[in-house]
Order: C-alpha cells, then structure tokens, then sequence
C-alpha cells in the first residue's frame, strides 16, 4: 500500500522527479493512434528513438535537412526503447508487459532473448559492456554479451520515477542513482569491478536529473528545486562547475546532457527555456582592470570577495555561480522534454524532442552563443515533413501512465529476474552452435550470441553503413 500511495503521489504532483534519459511521454487527451509514450537519443546521439501506443520508431540525426526513419515497428504499445549506439540491437519495454524486457535485433525483425521482474521496469540503460535495469527499489546489472545478472543492487531508496544513468564508456563504466530519497545524494557504482565507488552529496534537495559525460569522468547534476546545475568529477566526487538555472521555484528538470567533447552542458525542464552552458575555467582578470577599469563592479568582487569569510554560503554562491552560455525559447512551456548536443554534418546542433512529437533542431553558436535559431522542426509519429511553428500553450501535466500500470501490476516482494529465452540461460559457451538451417525470422543460439558479441564490440571508422548487411553490424565468423 505504501508504494501504491507513493505512486499516486508521485502521478498527483506531476512527476516532480526528473527522468534522466527515460522519457515517459503519455500525453493525456493525445491521438489514441499516434501518442507519444517515450523518446530518447541514443549514447552517442546519431539515432533518435520515439516508443507510441503502436509500435516504436528509429530515425538517423545524420542531416539537418532531413529526419529519416531508419525503422518502423507496429506492435505494441512501447513505454521504453534504448539502442545501442549504431548497432540493430534494441531494448524494449511494452506497456501492456511493463515487467518483461526484450533485447532484439530490429533489423531481422528478431528477439533475441527477453527477461521477466517481479516489478515494473522504469528504465534500462546500456553501453558496450553493460545493460541496466532499473526498479523502484533495485537494479540489476547484465552482461550485455550473454546477459547474465551480474550484480544486484538491493533495497535502493524508493526511485519511482526510475532516476539513473550509465556511463557510455565502457572503460569508465559507472552507474549513478539516487542515494537518498529526501537530500540530493548521488551514488556511483563501478559497474565493470562490481562495487560501490562513491557518494556525492550533490544537493540539500531530492535529485531531479543526472547525466554523465562522455568519457565518464563527470557527472552533472540537478535537484527537485531545479535553479542549480552542478558538475562533480568522478574519481574523487570534487565539485567543479556550478550554474544557476534560474530563481523559478519547482521547476521540473527532464534532462541533462554533455556534448560529446564534454565543452557543453544542456539543460531542458518543463519550461520553455533550454539553457546551455559552457564548461571552461574562468578567465583571470587582471588586478588593474578588476580594480580601475571596471569601476564599482570591481569594487563590489573585491568586498564580496573579501566578506567571504562572514557572508552567508548561500549569498557568495550566487556570485561564484555560471550563467547561460545559451538559451533556446521553445514554443510551449508545461510540456516534458529531452536535448542533446550533437555534431550534425561537421556543425554542432542542439535538439529538443517534445512530449508533444516533435524534434526541433537547433543552431549553437559556439563563439557567441545568445538564442539559439530553430532551423528545423519535424514531427515524430512517422511523418518526417516539416511542420509549421506550434504556437504558445499552457502549462500542463502529463499522465503517466506507466507508473499507473505499475501500481497495478507491482508485486512488494524482492524482485528477482525470470529468465523465459534460451539465449539467456547458462554460460557464454551455452550459444556455441553451427550457423545453419534457420528459417526467415528466426535466430539460433549462434547467431544470437554472434549478435550480441558484434554489437558490443567497437564500431569501424566511418561508423556502420545501413544499407550493407555485412557492416550493420559486423558479424563475426566463429572458430574452432
């Protein structure tokens, strides 16, 4: 009844907890036919995935001027889908299964294996290495090449909204998850060696949002309160960026996310303002023109500076705090969202994906920064036509209906996976087989384990190529 109530409260308040990377989207009085129910980009932002009431989709951000979809699957109804890199395997969650998790190969239209909890999933994240599963009070972490439980992480603070990020380096592979459900403490876990790394008390609020960097070596952070964005190194949990997001009260934060030479910081909440920021080490200022050229404001950072040792924290925190590098004003407010900076034809783009549908694409100015200019905007339930400007809306709360179906379907005990593929039983050695005698759609043991090893491995310079079978991904000749 507890977690029934906490559910309830959490669907009453309008999901006040961020979604890092998941993005619940069930939008009420949406189109039955072609809601939104999640969207994501994937690690290294060259693919976009939408999961709907119908089925999921898959689209390439190789171009600006045009949104391709790479896939369509028409089933069911898909709260959560996450692919790894550019590779055909995919991680799915259905609505009407929300305690099962497929891994298939979307391309052959295949599945590969599927696992079963006693609980409701709210999040899977994956890299080279590994995949995680997240439950409101678990995780699990899988080999993702055989996808055997490796660990389990018991008896988490109760994380409703399914709160975690995974590292898409494998060399750096770390998990960070809420540590408290009542003080913004973050978790690292060392997901390769299986063992907790550190705890950073990152804020006095319940986090919001987590993102890692890159590389692996940051982790930026931000809190039910939603006004400051923060960023720790890893190794050791020092702090070192801190940015104010703005002085609203109880703004929602969605998303958090690093461009991927780790230089930018994206920001987006439920309101309509996407804030960017640049990580650098602040300039030092000469002492003759802090103290001659820049008249009273000189003045007054040589006396905050020196009163430092009396004024209240919070009052030096301001002045010590980061401002927006740049900004997006998007044409709604009240509605979750998603961003990502990413290279798009050799030019850095910000993109937005809405829980209304929509991708918008952005202009960054590096040098300058300012607003940002919408350059494209596309719709995403199938349709890769452009679509006139929405106009402004009111501020709305979202249903979520996937924790209201887990609220139903939850069982309190302590969760434990049910293996209900072949492919996921036994060792490494269990897919040994001859890659022969297989009708259309289907996969041996084989192929499936030759599947899961090519799409971990590294991709070839150039990336893959969609249109060529042998590259997408590579399959592995077996030796005996």
């Amino acid at each position: 009844m507890q977690n029934f109530a906490r559910n309830v409260d959490v669907l009453t308040q309008g999901l006040k907890a961020g979604i890092s990377g998941l993005m619940n989207l069930a939008n009420q009085g949406g189109d039955p036919a072609s809601g939104v129910f999640f969207v994501n980009f994937n690690q290294d932002c060259t693919s976009l995935a939408v999961g709907t009431k119908t089925g999921y989709r898959l689209f390439s951000l190789s171009s600006v001027d045009n949104l391709e979809q790479i896939y369509e699957n028409g089933s069911e109804d898909i709260c959560i889908v996450e692919r790894l890199f550019s590779s055909s395997l995919v991680a799915v969650v259905s609505l009407t299964s929300p305690r099962k998790l497929k891994v298939c190969h979307f391309k052959k239209g295949t599945e590969i294996c599927n696992y079963s909890y006693s609980n409701t999933i709210l999040a899977v994240k994956l890299n080279r290495a590994r995949l995680v599963v997240c439950l409101e009070e678990s995780l699990y972490i899988h080999n993702i090449r055989d996808m055997k439980v490796l660990h389990t992480i018991r008896d988490t603070p109760p994380n409703p909204s399914g709160l975690c990020t995974l590292s898409i380096n494998s060399d750096n592979c770390f998990l960070a998850y809420p540590g408290s459900n009542t003080i913004g403490e973050v978790q690292i876990f060392d997901a390769i060696n299986l063992h907790a790394k550190t705890m950073i008390p990152a804020h006095d609020s319940p986090l919001a949002a987590l993102g890692f960097s890159p590389s692996g070596t940051k982790v930026a952070t931000a809190s039910e309160k939603g006004t400051v964005i923060r960023v720790f190194l890893v190794h050791d949990g020092s702090k070192l960026y801190e940015f104010r997001r703005g002085v609203k009260r109880c703004v929602s934060i969605s998303s958090l996310a690093f461009s991927m030479d780790s230089t930018f910081l994206c920001c987006s909440s439920n309101t309509e303002t996407v804030h960017v920021f640049k990580l650098e080490e602040p300039k030092e200022v000469p002492r003759q023109a802090s103290e001659e050229n820049q008249g009273w404001m000189g003045y007054l950072t040589k006396a905050v500076t020196a009163s430092a040792n009396y004024l209240p924290s919070q009052v030096t925190d301001v002045f010590n705090q980061g401002r927006a590098f740049a900004s997006v004003h998007l044409p709604y407010q009240g509605l979750r969202n998603v961003c990502a900076i990413t290279m798009i034809q050799k030019v850095l783009r910000l993109l937005v994906a809405s829980a209304d549908g929509t991708l918008y694409v952005y202009n960054l100015d590096t040098n300058e920064g300012g607003d940002c200019t919408l350059l494209k905007q596309y719709r995403l339930d199938g349709k890769p036509e452009q679509v006139a400007e929405l106009p402004p809306v009111s501020a709305a709360t979202l249903t979520n209906e996937h924790v209201e179906t887990s609220a139903a379907l939850s069982s309190h005990s302590s969760p434990k996976p049910v293996v209900n593929s072949a492919a996921t039983a036994g060792s490494i050695n269990s897919y040994a087989g001859i890659l022969k005698g297989c009708s259309p759609g289907s996969m041996s043991e084989s192929e499936k384990f030759h599947e899961m090893a090519a799409a971990t491995e590294s991709p070839p310079k150039g990336g893959f190529r969609f249109d060529d079978e042998s590259e997408f991904p590579p399959v592995t000749q077996k030796t005996e």
